[in-house]
This record gives C-alpha cells, structure tokens and sequence, in this order.
C-alpha cells in the first residue's frame, strides 16, 4: 500500500512523504504506482521551475519526501493540485492507496 502523509505548519504545507508500493499489479505493470510517480514528480518538475529553492526532495525505491521551504502563490496551487490529484487517486484505489493528513 502506498502510504502518503502531508504535515502542515500554521496552516502551511510543510513536507509530504509517500511511502510504500501499491501492490496492484506485478512491477513495471502497477499503473496505481505509476499514476503517483507521474503525479508527484511532474509536480515537483513544475515547481523546481518556479523556484529551485522552494523545496527539497529525496527519491528513493518506494519513498519520495518533499520538505517544502517557500511559500508563494504559484508553489500552493501546484502542492494543492498534486494533493487534489493524488486524494481522486485515492478513491478510485482504496485498497493501494492511504492519505493522513
């Protein structure tokens, strides 16, 4: 199962850890694993082009965490939308995937 956690900070996104594999399908065909892997790291593509200072990341098998250092505007929309995205992911594959907030 693919554990995602969000921690906020006064009401601010502050990290997000996604943890885990889905267990959908074997390797290379888990289109639950894919779907987040496409989800999150093309939103942190998008916000690296923003600001490259706006967050770090850490990849690894079965582990992806966001520390997010800046806030603006366009850097919200872009963690809100990955979040929005990954909670409609969620719903359609109940058994694969967990989000806490």
């Amino acid at each position: 199962m693919i554990k995602i956690n969000v921690k906020k900070n006064n009401d601010k996104l502050d990290k997000i850890t996604i943890k885990g594999h889905a267990d959908y399908e074997e390797y290379g065909k888990d289109i639950v694993c894919s779907s987040v892997s496409s989800i999150v790291i093309t939103s942190i593509n998008a916000i690296m082009r923003f600001d490259e200072n706006a967050i770090s990341y850490k990849q690894d098998e079965g582990l992806i965490e966001v520390d997010i250092k800046k806030h603006s505007r366009e850097i919200t929309l872009l963690l809100e939308n990955m979040i929005s995205l990954l909670k409609e992911l969620e719903q359609n594959y109940q058994n694969n995937i967990k989000f806490n907030e």
